[in-house]
């Protein structure tokens, strides 16, 4: 029961975590997912009820839970990817062009069944799962007639001790590891259980001829989903993208995927990176996007000394404030292994894999003014004001505020301790998402990084062809606006290669009626969520997916 729990748990987290990376919500995923086969367990345990045979029942339980928590994996990326591809199939056999490609309707309806699927999956492993203790206590009340008080305490004992087990070796071991090998490793501890029960039992339970042959036929596909699985999942996972996947990697906290495309054979491949499937920077457009990122606080600054960066692993906005001529860069981020990715060549298969993406950053890691620190930001400020460290600018490069886990770094009590690091001539700018597509969620980090103190705070917009309208904030603690400062420039200090003044002045205009309920808006505190649900409002509206109530 120890090990089958620990199993049961690393299906859980496996499914969760996978599901995530396939539907770009991770911690979403993640906790629906918790609660969905916890319930379903509930079920399993109470449907095992009608089970006559303990003995039999427990045996052919654990062969389908080897068969299904090896395929559960492989069944969710084919689901997911036929219902992406199947939309150009159409197309395709019908000769439509690109813009009459089949949305909506009945094909929305596929889609959203292919994205409950990791979650339909979930429920019944989770059930299968939830009827192996009310078996095994059958089982052993049977063999060793125990009282009822003894045999619950002995069984829930190891289930909880195996299930913590399981946690630490998915957190130290398996997090980082291809889903697929995560998934036929477990399996085989289901079917040793089940054969083992068997070679114990085996008097005991009906139908063994047929029970061996299910488990041989079991070994077998987990022995082939062992030795192809990274291969299929590879194959599907091209499914999704629109450009050739040249190469892909699961970190302890993400997973990571680059793809290309050759729009000019005499011009370098266009190389987008996506971190969960959801889009970080594509190499034709991202010198736009973090140009309007640094160039603003640092020419708003008085001073470029000290420069720090939150955030921002990939080293494009590294690179951009390394032309500034800081004499130190402290940068922050979470993960290591996508710091090191563009830090480092990295061979695979005799040729440098991300030699493209070191070019682009120009070796921005290297430079011996860059000091890397990783952790979580929320907690490394902390370190940072003890030590009472001073910046000339700060720059916020984090991903979007789309799930609950980057609610602090988003929040007032944040932004707060970045203002005690910032210098009283220095200037500080945020990613703030799109204010086209999450209006609220763009006007509502402006009002809580005003909420956190800063004298003057003010936000810009610009298009960014892979993202469309993009947004960021600006803000100073003392004297002149930024934007004022800007316009006080008499020739631009840097010349990145894409930067103008009227361009980035520009970018401070918006509608005339753009900030009319911004009083609506609520701040965004720590453990409020009220950004997150901001965002996925906002996204939801703009996907077609969210219900407006009807007046009756």
């Amino acid at each position: 029961m120890a090990v089958l729990a620990g199993c049961g748990l690393v299906y859980e987290y496996l499914l969760s975590h996978y599901a995530g990376r396939v539907l770009g919500a991770v911690e979403t995923a993640i906790f629906a997912m918790i609660g969905i086969m916890i319930v379903a367990m509930g079920v399993g345990a109470l449907a095992a009820r009608w089970i006559r045979c303990p003995f039999s029942g427990f045996a052919w339980l654990e062969v389908a839970i080897a068969l299904l928590g090896s395929s559960a994996v492989l069944i969710v990326a084919a689901t997911i990817s036929f219902t992406n591809l199947l939309p150009q199939v159409i197309a395709n056999v019908y000769g439509l062009p690109p813009d009459l490609v089949p949305q909506g309707g009945w094909i929305s309806h596929v889609n959203a069944l292919a994205n409950i699927s990791p979650y339909v999956i979930g429920f019944i492993l989770g059930f299968l799962i939830g009827a192996e203790i009310p078996l095994i206590a059958r089982v052993r009340e049977s063999l060793y007639g125990e009282h009822l008080k003894h045999n619950t305490g002995a069984i829930y004992g190891m289930d909880y001790i195996g299930a913590g087990v399981g946690a630490a070796l998915w957190v130290l071991f398996m997090l980082a590891m291809d889903p697929f090998l995560a998934a036929v490793l477990v399996a085989s501890f289901n079917v040793a259980a089940g054969l083992l029960f068997y070679f114990l039992y085996r008097q005991r339970i009906r139908f063994g001829k047929t029970l061996l042959a299910s488990h041989g036929a079991v070994i077998l596909v987990i022995i082939m989903i062992g030795t192809y699985g990274a291969d299929w999942d590879a194959t599907m996972e091209d499914m999704l993208y629109q450009d050739k996947v040249v190469y892909r990697m699961n970190t302890k906290y993400q997973h990571i995927t680059i793809t290309e495309r050759i729009m000019d054979p005499a011009k370098p491949a266009v190389l987008t990176f996506y971190i969960n499937g959801r889009t970080q920077f594509a190499s034709n457009d991202e010198r736009i996007y973090h140009s309007m990122l640094v160039y603003p606080a640092m020419a708003a600054s008085a001073r470029h000394d000290n420069v720090l960066i939150i955030g921002g692993g990939d080293g494009l906005a590294l690179r951009d404030v390394l032309r500034w001529n800081p004499k130190q860069v402290l940068l922050l981020d979470l993960d290591q292994q996508v710091v090191d990715f563009f830090s480092r060549p990295l061979e695979r298969n005799g040729r440098v894999v991300n030699g493209a993406l070191l070019a682009l950053n120009q070796h921005a890691f290297s430079d011996p003014r860059v000091e890397t620190r990783f952790g979580d930001a929320y907690l490394s400020v902390d370190a940072l004001l003890r030590n009472q460290r001073s910046f000339d600018t700060i720059i916020v490069d984090l991903p979007d505020p789309s799930h609950p886990d980057l609610n602090n770094l988003y929040s007032a009590r944040f932004y707060a301790k970045l203002m005690h690091l910032l210098a009283g001539d220095g200037a500080i700018t945020i990613q703030s998402t799109s204010p086209y597509h999450a209006k609220n969620a763009f006007l509502s980090i402006g009002k809580t990084v005003k909420h956190a103190g800063y004298l003057h705070v003010e936000q810009y917009h610009h298009n960014v062809p892979s993202f469309g309208e993009w947004g960021w904030t600006i803000a100073v603690k003392n004297g002149k606006p930024a934007r004022q400062r800007l316009q006080e420039l008499s020739e631009l200090p840097i010349d990145d290669g894409w930067t103008a003044q009227g361009v980035m002045l520009a970018a401070f205009e918006f509608g005339k009626h753009y900030f009319d309920d911004i009083d609506q808006v609520e701040i965004n505190r720590v453990g409020s969520n009220v950004l997150y649900r901001y965002h996925q409002n906002d996204w939801q509206k703009e996907q077609g997916i969210y219900q407006v109530p009807q007046r009756p």
